[in-house]
């Protein structure tokens, strides 16, 4: 890692985890307990939608919070079976980066280190809801920050005019 020159003095890349907590969470299985006797039924398939989301906010002194959203639907003819959401949060010190690599580290780095945790959680949730257990398949954040920076990069088409 390059040293950066601040005043004269020489300040070395930092980049450590200070903290994992849970934001917030919720679950919900709004049509129990007629679903549990649907999931039982060999006609039916439920379908699963997984949602990520990430945002990350400077907390000064170079330490960044970042929260990693995980929201699980489940649903089984077009009715909700289960509803899972986590926000797993952590507090991260990012120092002695240039800008590229401070916004890669908490666009693709930290997300990839709170998603075990939110899995982890989210799969406890539908367990203890009385479901079938639920196992997250692991994400690539790194192609996920890559995807959304190549989205930002191009130009916007022109308004058609009326």
């Amino acid at each position: 890692m390059a040293d950066t020159l601040t005043n004269g003095q020489a300040e070395q890349a930092q980049l450590a985890l200070q903290k994992i907590y849970v934001r917030d969470v919720s679950f919900e299985a709004p049509n129990a307990p007629q679903v549990f006797q649907d999931l039982g039924r060999s006609d039916v398939q439920p379908q699963i939608q997984l949602n990520l989301n990430q945002k990350a906010a400077e907390l000064g002194e170079g330490a960044y919070e970042v929260v990693l959203t995980v929201t699980l639907t489940c649903t089984l003819d077009e009715r909700t079976v289960y509803l899972a959401e986590v926000q797993q949060a952590g507090i991260f010190t990012v120092a002695g980066f240039d800008a590229g690599n401070r916004d890669a580290i908490l666009g693709a780095y930290c997300p990839n280190m709170l998603f075990p945790y939110a899995g982890q959680v989210i799969a406890d949730l539908i367990q203890k809801g009385g479901f079938p257990p639920f196992f997250l398949q692991p994400i690539n954040f790194d192609a996920l920050y890559a995807e959304q920076q190549r989205r930002q990069a191009m130009p916007e088409a022109p308004a058609a005019h009326a």
